[in-house]
């Protein structure tokens, strides 16, 4: 048909812009067109750049210490070839790999929310997942090694410790999601703080929180977020008593606290990693506006 319609459009002199062939039916999906594949669990770069907080000491004996162009490079990256303190001396071996790590501090070291600053010191040493690095040679006393996998950057005194992979939990039908759940009567916790220090989040947020492995946690496992209205201790933005009266648009018969009301859930995340007693979870689902200090618990 398509050829048909060529040679016509050649007899009467047409240009070949012009002359379109007919489109395919409506509807219809071209046999070369690539179909969508359904997201199953995290990704790679999700799961190995998440950071975590842990209140056990890290390991920290392996260094990275320099690097080719030192001279003027102050960060190192994918591609780069670095050099860390241990070789020979230390079993270290040509092909080996490490994944790059780095203790973070909050720079404005603002608490948001009442008990934030005490939570996060209770679930330890926060740290930023910079990448990972392959040994491509080995002297006596240090080593060379590229970086094979970027997160952040890395720097002089980052810490190096034998790479463990991260498994990729798998996520749950988001239509089971339940917007009226009822108590899990499992662990609560709350949001503690995001990803690079963020105070507000929604779906595909990172968050770390502050329940763990000493409260059952286990990745994988989905933590369930919610709010109660009139709490005035979270980050989220409320106005004393508005859950019952608004300023002349109405009023309830008698005054309503955060306990008499029913909870307002958010959303729900899953669990990437765990540590004694923090988790860090991705948000997989949010109907609204989620602050450090909002709830969880493990449904």
């Amino acid at each position: 048909m398509r050829a048909k319609v060529a040679a016509l459009c050649l007899s009467l002199g047409f240009a070949a812009l012009v002359c379109i062939a007919p489109a395919a039916p409506q509807g219809a999906v071209p046999a070369n067109m690539p179909t969508a594949v359904p997201i199953t669990q995290p990704g790679y770069s999700t799961v190995n750049c998440a950071g975590f907080v842990t209140d056990q000491k890290v390991p920290d004996a392996i260094r990275l210490i320099s690097g080719e162009q030192s001279s003027y490079k102050i960060t190192f990256a994918r591609g780069d070839y670095v050099y860390i303190n241990q070789g020979q001396d230390k079993g270290v071996r040509v092909g080996d790999r490490f994944a790059v790590v780095r203790p973070a501090q909050d720079p404005l070291h603002v608490s948001w929310f009442k008990w934030q600053e005490k939570l996060l010191k209770a679930m330890g040493q926060a740290y930023v997942d910079a990448g990972q690095l392959r040994v491509v040679n080995v002297l006596p006393k240090t080593s060379i090694a590229e970086v094979i996998f970027s997160c952040d950057y890395m720097q002089r005194g980052d810490v190096v410790r034998p790479y463990v992979d991260r498994p990729a939990p798998p996520f749950k039908d988001a239509a089971t999601f339940d917007h009226f759940a009822p108590v899990s009567g499992k662990s609560v916790g709350m949001l503690v703080v995001g990803f690079d220090w963020a105070q507000a989040y929604g779906m595909n947020s990172t968050v770390y929180v502050n329940l763990g492995a000493a409260q059952g946690v286990k990745v994988g496992d989905y933590m369930r977020i919610f709010r109660y209205q009139g709490s005035m201790a979270e980050t989220a933005p409320q106005t004393r008593d508005y859950q019952f009266k608004m300023y002349g648009f109405g009023s309830a018969p008698e005054r309503y606290t955060w306990k008499d009301l029913p909870r307002e859930i958010l959303g729900e995340g899953i669990v990437l990693s765990v540590s004694r007693n923090s988790s860090t979870i991705l948000v997989t689902f949010s109907s609204g506006d989620m602050y450090a200090g909002d709830y969880v618990e493990i449904e």
